[in-house]
């Protein structure tokens, strides 16, 4: 009998990770017109974020510079790791092939994290391109210190763990209902907004500050980039890798707990 080891366990995974990872190279002029798109983003960003700024030093304690930076960052992180088409789950419970995935030796949850992983990866040449377009700009700015850069870099692996379980937390809702465009399209909307990627939680309204903060889609753009920029230290910085993880936890529990009720929905006819 075969022991299920680590190993075994990465490969039965490797070729769902390649799976992502080719649908993305798989339509290459899609990904060649995603890099155009963002790098248009990425320059338009930096002109009308620097026109808000004429004639403001600071904005809510924040300065053009960082302002600018911060926008062109979130955009090349949004075009990465928040598609919110890293599941193909929704279309394979359509057409009933989920029988399938059920059956394999990994699980679930597994097969598509690890698509969503491959997917993300793929989709780094975008971040790049908008990345390079905000440097010769002079958009885009290092961290202050060599701590920031590395808390940082924590930040956002624990930000893409949190947006590869809501992605999938919202692709399970096809066991309820076939059809969840209505679903993504408000999610899509919502996840932008909360997490910071259109507007930083430091221009929200102070009442609505502490409501976000706490919820977990902070966790996703604005907490990795407010490290980023060295805007938290000590036990702020500290209690937001806290939170960011206690988050990852929560939904991971979720995730699991809402697999095992859909897991009663799906009924196999045939022999």
């Amino acid at each position: 009998m075969p022991v299920d080891t680590l190993s075994t366990r990465l490969t039965g995974v490797r070729g769902f990770y390649r799976a992502g990872y080719q649908s993305v190279l798989a339509y290459r002029g899609d990904l060649l017109f995603g890099i155009v798109g963002l790098v248009i983003q990425s320059t338009l960003t930096v002109v009308v974020w620097r026109v808000l700024f004429v004639g403001h030093d600071q904005v809510a304690g924040i300065g053009s510079a960082t302002a600018v930076a911060y926008a062109v960052l979130a955009g090349c992180l949004q075009a990465v790791v928040m598609p919110w088409q890293f599941s193909s789950l929704p279309l394979r419970v359509m057409r009933g092939q989920i029988g399938v995935d059920m059956i394999r030796p990994r699980s679930l949850i597994s097969q598509n994290l690890a698509q969503a992983g491959g997917t993300m990866v793929g989709r780094l040449p975008l971040g790049a391109a908008g990345l390079v377009t905000g440097l010769a700009l002079g958009a885009v700015k290092a961290p202050n210190t060599v701590l920031d850069l590395l808390a940082s870099v924590v930040s956002m692996a624990l930000g893409v763990a949190n947006i590869m379980t809501i992605n999938l937390l919202v692709s399970m809702t096809a066991f309820w209902t076939l059809e969840i465009g209505g679903v993504m399209i408000l999610y899509r909307f919502g996840s932008a907004f909360l997490s910071g990627a259109l507007i930083p939680l430091w221009f929200m309204p102070e009442w609505l500050q502490p409501i976000i903060s706490w919820l977990p889609f902070q966790a996703q753009i604005y907490a990795p980039l407010s490290i980023w920029f060295g805007t938290r230290h000590g036990a702020d910085l500290g209690g937001t890798l806290a939170l960011q993880l206690g988050w990852v936890v929560v939904l991971f529990v979720l995730l699991q707990l809402v697999w095992r009720r859909a897991v009663h929905r799906v009924v196999v006819l045939g022999g």
